[in-house]
C-alpha cells in the first residue's frame, strides 16, 4: 500500500513538473535570472530564456506611485534601443503602501492608456515577503551575483546581459534617462 501511494506521488510530482516546467523548481536551482516561466499580463506562459541574446531592463513597477511616471522614460528607452536587441520587462508589485491595487487588466490598460507601453508586462506578483516570487528570490538572494538585497521600492531597475548576467543594478529613484542607465546599456549592447 505505502509502495503504491509513493509511485503514485512520484508520478505526480513529474506530471506537475512537465506542466509547469522551471515553474516547479525550488529557488535555488535557478542558473540565472533567465531561468524562470512567468505569466505575460494577458496571462500567457512566457519562458524567460526567450530573451537570451538580449539586453533586458527587469523593472518592479506600480500604477499609484510617485514614481509612476518613470513608464515613460522606460518606454523612450524601449523605443530608443528596441531594434538593438533591448528589451524592458515589467513586473507589476503590490508591496508598498498598496500603490498596485488593480488586476492585471486594469494595469494593462492604465500604462496602456497612459504611457502608451508597449514593453512586455508580466502578470502582478510578490517581489518581497514570504510570497516572493522565485524570480526576485534570484534577483535578490545575492548568492550567485553581486547585486543582492532587498527591493526597496517600486521601479527597481536590474540589468541583464546578452549573457544573461545581471550587470547594474539601479535604485528606484535613479530615473530610466539616467546617464549611469543609458551608459550601462549601451556598453552592454556594444558587447
Amino acid at each position: 500500500m505505502h509502495k503504491k501511494l509513493y509511485t503514485v506521488a512520484i508520478g505526480s510530482l513529474m506530471m506537475l513538473s512537465a506542466l509547469f516546467g522551471k515553474d516547479v523548481k525550488g529557488k535555488s536551482d535557478a542558473a540565472g535570472p533567465l531561468d524562470f516561466i512567468m505569466t505575460s499580463i494577458d496571462g500567457q506562459s512566457i519562458d524567460l530564456s526567450r530573451y537570451a541574446g538580449q539586453v533586458i531592463l527587469m523593472v518592479n513597477v506600480a500604477s499609484k506611485c510617485g514614481l509612476t511616471p518613470q513608464y515613460e522614460g522606460l518606454q523612450h528607452l524601449y523605443e530608443k534601443y528596441k531594434d538593438q536587441g533591448f528589451v524592458i520587462l515589467a513586473f507589476p508589485a503590490n508591496n508598498f503602501l498598496g500603490q498596485e491595487p488593480g488586476t492585471n487588466e486594469e494595469i494593462q490598460t492604465f500604462c496602456s492608456v497612459n504611457y502608451g507601453v508597449t514593453f512586455p508586462m508580466f502578470a502582478k506578483i510578490s517581489v518581497k515577503g514570504k510570497d516572493q516570487h522565485p524570480l526576485y528570490h534570484y534577483l535578490t538572494d545575492g548568492k550567485s551575483h553581486e547585486f543582492g538585497g532587498a527591493i526597496q521600492w517600486n521601479f527597481e531597475k536590474f540589468l541583464i546581459g546578452k549573457d544573461g548576467v545581471i550587470k547594474a543594478r539601479f535604485s528606484p529613484k535613479t530615473k530610466p534617462q539616467d546617464e549611469a542607465v543609458i551608459a550601462a546599456i549601451e556598453n552592454e549592447l556594444q558587447s
